[in-house]
């Protein structure tokens, strides 16, 4: 439950009455203070013992001490709010006249216990006598049902409902978090077909909706028609979802056999309505019905349903920016989103919807030659939305039960610190910041302004708990900013997301834009990826000139049940066109990370699980806003990926011997999170040792060293463990000698030289005692066609002309498999006509 709940019992933190009670002290005695509750009247003077009864008229008294020029105001402006939930029926908003100084800001306090709701309460609540057209009969003597409420001369329309602070479950085809399959998606038609379900009908579609899942990004598509064809039903759908959702190309449906065709379910229509918690409003009747949890009673219960989209507006121009309002303690609570419930909902990617978005005929963008695509994205609606403004904050709020985003900082924002809150129970981003492609702005436009400010710029994002956000949009993230420039992103911790933990960057694009100096440090990310896949704790696109990502946790991946690529999954992922970032001491439990079609200058130094304790320990919520903890969200069950490393070897052809420089390999090898003295040579080849997490990332960027060929080597067929056949512990760090060998044509030859590998420690154990006593730490071959690579692992600063030898001391037996061994073996090609194994040397 929230520290707050909903039924307003629980007694206030005193911790956090505290942090309110010091500030408060720190005010000059110059201050005058304007005084809200619940119990006061607009009417009053907004003294202590007068209040106010609402923000909208403090905020509008405290205009008129600006506009007057005050000298009460001399060192600022309290606008102190009394206990309770204040029901809004209009944003509030603050306009450039408020502005504070730093001198004299304007803050808005809550000492107890205050709630800002755009929801309106639904009372009235009675057992469903008899039945209603379309009700399943598992549903018979068990639904609620109630008038919906008159908020704006209609009857209110919401997609959310919240039963004692729970959310409840719009009313879905398939329980808990099973989905179905798709059978096909028509492009051309616009149609999708989808298997028939046992006791779902599907014949009452006035208002129902699909949402499918797709790569990373989900889509919600209001449904236009059902049309029965045997055991299946084919969809048609509302434009303009229907169009955009069939002609954009990324993220499109996903079709395999291998991982299964893209997830759905069907909501909001009465047959659906078969389980406890779910719920179902008939518009046309005006009439909501709700099957209760076993511990609801609805007699007493407290059911919200959100009305407003913005609780709150700060809203000032790029020539008079809104400046020094800070809020403390406030808790924003309740508000809605009905765009997906109007016009559908087909986001691009980090919950940015599609306007319009189509393939190209002919690829190529004067930007980026490869593009096959264009897109036009709008920006979802937010609780709390800024735009142009400076030196404003925060602090000890509160965001929760929310429909979409739940604080948006967009144009114009800078100098701003968001800092100590709680971010809970939202269906899209917890915090979004910076441009993400004006909405006449093709997605893939480098943004840099002429008017620099424009720029969200020298924000803070610090020391927040982002929990349980994402669970209406699963591919919205917990922390988003787009086109940002010197942001610091510090010490928050986010968990229970359906996507990416933060995600930095707007463009894929390498060209130099409006982003750098750019800072993520000290985070802790853990419990994310609950639904979509290409994913990670920390996500970044574009070029940001000196920006770091450097001390931050990413550990604990759902593993998602529906993701369209079940291993395409990462702690870090720097994707297209991220360039000029230092990304170092990150703790992560494996080295799983990817870098897609990145720019230069990109520095990878000591990630992973080597990290030092004290990075690991300091990570996340510092110590005074550690009591934020206790309202972290349940984790799912449904458990936690674990990533096997496994050696893996890359070979690279080049034609002439015009290999790179060791220059060029110790750059490539920095930006691609390698050990330059994981790289060896020989002849026209290079070799790369390394690990089969990394495969994904190389496989695209070895192509930038213009090798003739590239060879993967993941066929270990042989692999001799110190621990396991010797039965002592390996030394703590190793050199690695690498060689390679061609076997002979003959296929027959072939399989016998892999039959005796096979059975060498149980047939030959004196084999393996020669290992031991040359102080061999492993012993590896990988074969590629009839190419091996062999790699022998050697305590580090020994020499294997030293070791070697002990292998056959007092051991005669290892010199007769020596000799049975070469009739299999014969030299690669550029080898001399009596040379066989060649040597690869580390590059220097």
């Amino acid at each position: 439950m929230p520290w707050f709940v909903s039924s307003r019992t629980k007694q206030f933190k005193p911790f956090f009455i505290l942090v309110i009670l010091l500030s408060l002290l720190h005010f000059k005695a110059d201050a005058v203070d304007i005084y809200v509750s619940v119990n006061g009247a607009d009417t009053n003077i907004g003294t202590q013992e007068k209040p106010l009864a609402t923000l909208h008229s403090a905020v509008r008294k405290a205009r008129e001490l600006r506009r007057l020029n005050d000298a009460s105001i001399k060192g600022g402006i309290r606008i102190i709010m009394g206990k309770g939930v204040y029901q809004l029926h209009e944003p509030i908003v603050i306009r450039p006249e408020d502005s504070g100084t730093k001198d004299s800001p304007t803050e808005i306090i809550a000492t107890e216990k205050v709630v800002l709701s755009g929801g309106v309460k639904i009372n009235g609540w009675k057992k469903l006598a008899g039945t209603v057209p379309g009700l399943p009969k598992a549903a018979t003597g068990k639904i609620w049902v109630a008038d919906v409420p008159n908020f704006d001369g209609n009857g209110l329309l919401f997609r959310q409902l919240w039963v004692n602070g729970n959310k409840a479950v719009r009313a879905k085809n398939y329980n808990g978090d099973a989905m179905g399959r798709i059978l096909s998606w028509n492009s051309e038609k616009q149609t999708c077909i989808i298997p028939l379900q046992k006791n779902i009908s599907l014949t009452n579609v006035k208002g129902m909706e699909m949402l499918i899942h797709q790569w990373w990004a989900i889509a919600n598509l209001r449904v236009k028609s059902v049309k029965m064809i045997g055991n299946t039903a084919e969809l048609s759908f509302m434009q303009p979802e229907s169009r955009i959702q069939s002609e954009h190309p990324w993220p499109a449906p996903w079709i395999s056999e291998k991982t299964g065709n893209s997830a759905f379910y069907l909501t909001n229509a009465i047959q659906f309505l078969n389980e406890p918690g779910e719920w179902f409003e008939d518009v046309q009747n005006h009439k909501i019905y709700y099957w209760p949890r076993a511990a609801e009673n609805m007699l007493k219960a407290e059911v919200i349903a959100p009305a407003l989209e913005n609780l709150l507006k700060i809203e000032g121009t790029i020539d008079n920016p809104v400046t020094f309002i800070n809020f403390k303690g406030i808790s924003f609570e309740h508000s809605t989103w009905l765009r997906p419930s109007k016009q559908g909902h087909v986001p691009h990617q980090a919950g940015m919807y599609m306007l319009d978005a189509y393939k190209l005929e002919k690829a190529g963008t004067p930007d980026k030659p490869s593009l096959e695509n264009q897109a036009w994205v709008g920006r979802p609606a937010s609780a709390v939305e800024v735009n142009y403004a400076n030196n404003t904050a925060f602090k000890s709020c509160r965001f929760i039960h929310l429909a979409s985003t739940g604080l948006d900082y967009k144009k114009g924002t800078s100098d701003n610190e968001i800092k100590g809150n709680l971010f809970k129970d939202i269906g899209g981003s917890a915090i979004l910041i910076g441009t993400f492609s004006d909405e006449a702005t093709e997605v893939h436009l480098p943004y840099n302004p002429t008017d620099k400010r424009e720029i969200s710029a020298n924000n803070t994002i610090e020391n927040n708990l982002v929990t349980d956000v994402t669970n209406e949009d699963w591919g919205a993230v917990g922390i988003g900013a787009g086109y940002v420039r010197g942001i610091k992103i510090l010490h928050n911790e986010i968990c229970d997301v359906s996507y990416s933990g933060i995600s930095m960057g707007w463009g894929w694009t390498k060209t130099q834009n409006a982003m750098e100096k750019n800072t993520i440090s000290a985070n802790k990310i853990h419990h994310y990826g609950k639904h979509m896949y290409d994913v990670a704790g920390i996500y970044t696109l574009s070029a940001q000139p000196e920006s770091f990502i450097t001390e931050n946790v990413v550990d604990s991946i759902y593993k998602a049940p529906f993701a369209h690529l079940p291993e395409h999954w990462f702690y870090l992922y720097t994707d297209e066109g991220s360039s000029y970032f230092t990304i170092k001491n990150n703790w992560t439990p494996t080295e799983k990370y990817l870098q897609n079609a990145n720019g230069p200058d990109n520095l990878w130094e000591n990630n992973g699980p080597k990290v030092a304790e004290n990075i690991k320990q300091n990570a996340g919520l510092e110590k005074p806003f550690q009591y934020l903890l206790k309202q972290k969200a349940n984790y799912s069950n449904r458990g936690i990926n674990q990533a096997e490393d496994k050696p893996v070897v890359f070979e690279l052809i080049f034609k002439n011997d015009n290999l790179p420089s060791n220059k060029v390999l110790d750059g490539f090898a920095k930006e691609n999170n390698l050990l330059a003295s994981s790289i060896y040579k020989w002849n026209n080849r290079l070799v790369i040792y390394t690990s089969n997490l990394k495969v994904e990332s190389l496989q695209q960027t070895l192509k930038r060293l213009n090798a003739t060929e590239i060879k993967l080597y993941d066929n270990l067929f042989y692999d001799f463990n110190r621990k396991k056949n010797c039965g002592d512990k390996p030394v703590a760090e190793w050199d690695n000698i690498i060689l390679s060998v061609n076997l002979v044509k003959d296929e027959k030859m072939q399989k016998e030289y892999l039959d005796y590998h096979k059975t060498q420690f149980e047939k030959w154990p004196e084999i393996s005692k020669g290992f031991c006593n040359a102080e061999f730490q492993r012993l590896a071959i990988f074969k590629n066609d009839r190419q091996l690579m062999l790699i022998i692992s050697i305590p580090k600063g020994k020499k294997i002309d030293d070791l070697n030898p002990k292998t056959t001391l007092n051991n005669p037996k290892v010199d007769e498999w020596n000799a049975l061994m070469k009739k299999y073996q014969e030299g690669i090609e550029g080898t001399k006509p009596d040379e066989v194994w060649v040597f690869f040397k580390p590059i220097e």
